[in-house]
């Protein structure tokens, strides 16, 4: 049983900063982080790709937030870190970790979500 969990979700103002980190935990499984994910979704509108992290450490980023937004790991941790500066309003939704991960006993690779956390900047 693998279970992926957002945490450092926030209310801040705006130009302010917050760290997003993904982290998973296995019962009995060892894992092992592959791609991963940061998507985003907003009230009333569709969940979007923010960011992406190769497991080599190639990243690819939205536009509304290139040079505002960093992804990173860890690989032997297994986390992945959404690190947010210069905070806009429209930033304001739902963030998702989404990661592809495998198990280390069958090889196979799944993709989990995990719950959501809330980001809300005031202006």
């Amino acid at each position: 049983q693998v279970q992926v969990m957002e945490s450092g979700g926030d209310l801040v103002q705006a130009g302010g900063s917050l760290r997003l980190s993904c982290a998973a935990s296995a019962s009995g499984t060892m894992i092992r982080f592959d791609v991963a994910n940061w998507y985003r979704q907003a009230p009333g509108k569709q969940r979007d790709l923010v960011a992406h992290i190769t497991r080599a450490g190639s990243t690819g980023y939205e536009n509304s937030v290139k040079g505002r937004f960093t992804i990173s790991r860890d690989n032997a941790k297994n986390t992945v870190d959404l690190q947010m500066n210069s905070l806009k309003p429209e930033d304001t939704a739902v963030y998702y970790c989404n990661v592809r991960i495998q198990n280390r006993d069958t090889s196979r690779y799944d993709d989990y979500w995990g719950q959501g956390i809330q980001v809300t900047v005031s202006s």
